[in-house]
């Protein structure tokens, strides 16, 4: 195996509750929102060692989502990507190859019909 390879870890579909939006209500009452999570790391030591401490400690990674949500009521979601990102970044930057979040808000305040709304940001 080469140096050049790549392991992708993906958190998919975490849910959590958050009070972020535009409006006054949204922020009050709050809404249901999704996040994936998608970290690209160098895997080479890991298949020799088998110890979590040579990859991404993916449980750690979503506490540190689920942090970040409870304790911003932010308007828009791309500023709260973006906190999720340096979150991320604070404590594991020296193994990212790459960091990708989308963020999807399932309730919205639009007279339309429509699943979500979804952003991603790439850190």
């Amino acid at each position: 195996m080469g140096e050049s390879e790549m392991e992708t870890i993906r958190l998919n579909n975490m849910q959590f509750h958050s009070h972020i939006g535009v409006l006054e209500e949204e922020r009050v009452v709050g809404q249901a929102i999704q996040i994936d999570v998608e970290m690209q790391t160098n895997f080479t030591q890991l298949v020799t060692s088998d110890d979590v401490k040579d990859t991404l400690n993916y449980g750690l990674v979503f506490d540190e989502v689920a942090d970040v949500v409870a304790n911003n009521r932010v308007q828009l979601i791309e500023t709260l990507g973006a906190k999720i990102i340096a979150e991320i970044k604070s404590h594991h930057g020296d193994q990212l190859a790459r960091l990708i979040v989308r963020i999807r808000k399932l309730a919205l305040p639009i007279d339309g019909v429509l699943d979500n709304v979804e952003i991603e940001l790439e850190g």
